[in-house]
């Protein structure tokens, strides 16, 4: 038999390290070529790692969460054959220092399984069972009802309070639920119990979720663009009404050339319309170079809730796409981030986002800049709502534009500008059509 290191491959151009996000494998297991072993994730997506050979693990060179880089040991398979099979990983696993740390963590995880053997051989069990027999000797009697006063005596009063105790969070074991000496040496022993009172108790158990892969990518750039981006959100009215009959209108009859259509498409295209009288708003700022980039090309990320968390797969070249072209885009790329297949291309190059919770959007919103862009449209729910015409109120759809901006280099009046021409767009749709 041969050992075998199987090193994390290079995943992507430019990456040095990854973040490992899930083990498919653990010591012991046998595995065969081809199978996954590992899933590493680097600019919010997901590779996984395949084994080239067959064998037996013997090793895993990292824990969930930890970052892993570029070449390092990952795994160390048992494999059948001689030096053959041993010599690519032989030739390569002691030749550079980066391999001394996961080839010394062998016996220190070899040596922590004794380990154990030692605990086993002092027995203070024994001597810790006597210690709660009496409250278990005799069937305790049920608790008195709320508010009525424990039946103990005086001695037994004065044992409680000289040790901070609540006699009526105590079950006695005596007569009529008559709390004991030993009652109250039980309860100071294992604790106070929560009192039961119907269905309703306290909780005290407390879960440890560690934050890993795209969770940990969320919180690290919510934190950056929160830190860094000093934000301006603008929430504006907007009467969606002759909208929502256009897209009804264009949906009676879809085709796979002109699906249905949703808001969002028509909030695109109104962007790119916006976008071209404001160029500075479509645009990308390296704050450590005190470079404000602005695209001609207009990518927006569209903010999508998937399984493992928030991803922003990206609409390339929104400006060359009309009403369904936005649409059709649109709808593969929610898919594909949805079920983990949308590609680091997809998910990168925005300059521009949108943010929308649907139905649950709520009546406004204060959207966090998809750092390092400088702007973000946020969508909130549409209702109806009663709007005064000049003479009678009268019910319209109504939804808010919630739209956050980079205040360092968009002023107020700016943003303002924009948030009223995607008003202004959005409320008289058919100028959506005509080039002005």
């Amino acid at each position: 038999m041969a050992e075998r290191i199987i090193k994390l491959p290079d995943v992507g151009e430019g990456i040095a390290e990854a973040e490992l996000v899930e083990w498919h494998v653990k010591v012991g297991d046998i595995v065969r070529e081809d199978d996954l072993i590992a899933a590493v994730m680097t600019d919010k997506a997901t590779v996984e790692i395949p084994s080239p050979v067959e064998g037996e693990v013997t090793w895993v060179g990292a824990e969930i969460g930890d970052t892993v880089a570029i070449g390092s040991a990952l795994v160390k398979l048992k494999v059948a054959g001689g030096a053959t099979a041993e010599e690519p990983a032989e030739a390569e696993a002691p030749a550079g220092l980066p391999q001394e740390k996961p080839v010394a963590a062998v016996p220190a995880t070899a040596a922590a399984a004794p380990e154990p053997a030692p605990k086993q051989l002092p027995t203070p069990k024994p001597a810790l069972a006597p210690a709660r027999p009496a409250p278990v000797a005799t069937t305790p009697a049920p608790r008195r009802p709320v508010g009525e006063k424990p039946l103990a005596s005086p001695a037994v009063r004065l044992k409680a309070r000289e040790a901070g105790i609540d006699l009526r969070q105590v079950q006695g074991s005596g007569p009529a639920g008559r709390v004991s000496h030993e009652d109250i040496d039980a309860f100071i022993q294992r604790g106070p119990e929560a009192p039961v009172t119907g269905r309703l108790a306290p909780k005290t158990a407390v879960t440890d979720v560690k934050v890993v892969g795209l969770r940990r990518r969320i919180a690290e750039k919510m934190a950056l663009s929160k830190s860094r981006i000093p934000h301006i959100t603008i929430v504006e009215e907007v009467d969606v009404s002759a909208l929502e009959d256009l897209r009804a209108a264009l949906n009676k009859k879809p085709t796979a050339e002109r699906p249905k259509l949703t808001l969002l498409p028509f909030l695109m295209r109104a962007m790119v319309k916006a976008l071209g009288e404001q160029p500075g708003l479509n645009a990308i700022y390296d704050d450590e170079a005190g470079i404000v980039h602005q695209h001609a090309g207009i990518h927006i990320g569209i903010a999508t809730q998937a399984p493992s968390g928030l991803m922003v797969p990206v609409v390339k070249h929104a400006e060359a796409r009309d009403l369904w072209g936005c649409a059709i885009e649109l709808s593969r790329l929610a898919e594909r981030a949805r079920d983990g297949s949308a590609t680091r291309d997809e998910l990168t190059g925005s300059t521009i986002t949108i943010t929308s919770l649907g139905a649950l959007g709520g009546i406004a919103t204060t959207p966090v800049i998809n750092h390092p862009e400088v702007a973000i449209v946020g969508v909130n729910k549409m209702m109806i709502r009663p709007v005064w015409d000049g003479t009678t109120f009268v019910p319209r759809k109504m939804m808010n534009l919630s739209s956050s901006f980079d205040h360092r280099v968009i002023d107020g009046w700016d943003a303002a500008v924009f948030v009223q021409r995607l008003k202004e767009l959005l409320e008289t749709p058919a100028t959506l059509f005509v080039d002005m």
